[in-house]
């Protein structure tokens, strides 16, 4: 008897066989990637940390960098700074330059004139010196053509500076030899240009004399230091005032090389004023020793010299006395 063919079913045991078959595979499949994927993650967490390390070394290198370049830039704005300020004291340097130019310039053309007056002075002086030996000629009394007939002498001194500096050896002996022109008198007094006594104790009064008391004035004299302004117009005043009383023959010796004052005719005036009796005539002589210390000075360029001759030739003129300025300062 003929059997009959089966037909296929799709869904055999065959057929799923070979699905069960594949599906195997690809679990296997992916259980053996799975099992690569540890290693590969461990190699690139690896390889990120280099270059994260790389990278912090050079973030370092660059830090250190950043900082030498900042030093490096505080040092070259505090050259800068320095620069700037060089510049800027060579630029006051230049103005101090150029202003010592103008004042160079200006200095020579008041030189010339104080040499002009200068030479005229010179001239007066050489008449002044032969009116002085006829007068002298005249009269033995006279002393370089000084009357030394005073019973009592003031001397007003000059110390500033430049008396200090210039002509203090020459002051000395010129104290000495008016001192020995007076072999005797009945007082002395010294004060400086200010008013100031040499000796406080004798203040206001008269130093008796003896041959002691001149020691002891040119010793204290030889280191005397008291302030001065360069102008002999308070000593005078204050000898007038405190020393004069009319009935006596009293002599003032200015010794000086400077008159620093605003005016001569006011000086001219008020010494006119003080020393004017109400019964007329003079309380005081004046005479005037002139040392001209800054005519050869090229750091006191100033004529206060001129003025001080050109002042004290007036006041000795109007009062009696004798003007005598001297040709050098350690004659």
């Amino acid at each position: 008897m003929k059997r009959e063919r089966r037909s296929l079913d799709p869904f055999s045991l065959s057929f799923l066989d070979c699905v069960c078959c594949g599906f195997g595979a690809i679990i296997l499949l992916l259980t053996l990637t799975r099992m690569s994927e540890p290693r590969a993650i461990e190699e690139a967490r690896t390889e990120l940390q280099g270059r994260v390390a790389r990278l912090e070394r050079e973030l370092f290198e660059i830090r250190g960098e950043s900082d030498v370049i900042r030093r490096e830039l505080r040092g070259r704005r505090e050259q800068l700074s320095d620069e700037r300020s060089a510049v800027a004291r060579l630029q006051g340097d230049l103005s101090r330059l150029q202003g010592r130019f103008q004042a160079s310039r200006e200095l020579s053309q008041v030189q010339d004139i104080i040499a002009g007056r200068l030479l005229a002075a010179q001239q007066e002086l050489t008449e002044e010196m032969k009116r002085l030996d006829e007068a002298k000629a005249r009269d033995p009394s006279l002393v370089a053509g000084i009357p030394v007939d005073s019973e009592y002498v003031v001397f007003v001194i000059d110390t500033s500076g430049s008396m200090k500096r210039f002509a203090w050896p020459a002051l000395l002996r010129k104290m000495g030899e008016t001192l020995d022109a007076y072999p005797k008198v009945k007082g002395m007094q010294v004060m400086n240009d200010e008013g100031v006594y040499m000796f406080s104790a004798y203040a206001g009064k008269w130093i008796p004399d003896t041959p002691a008391r001149r020691r002891a004035v040119l010793e204290r004299l030889s280191g005397w230091n008291a302030f001065s302004n360069s102008s002999p117009v308070e000593g005078i005043e204050a000898a007038i005032r405190t020393l004069a009383t009319g009935r006596d023959k009293v002599s003032i010796y200015v010794l000086g090389d400077e008159f620093t004052g605003p005016s001569i005719e006011a000086v001219l005036n008020e010494v006119e004023r003080l020393n004017t009796r109400s019964a007329g005539g003079r309380r005081v002589r004046i005479h005037a020793l002139g040392f001209p210390t800054l005519f050869s000075q090229a750091e006191f360029p100033e004529n206060t010299t001129v003025r001080f001759a050109m002042l004290m030739r007036a006041v000795c003129e109007r009062n009696g006395g004798t003007f005598v300025g001297l040709n050098s300062a350690n004659p």
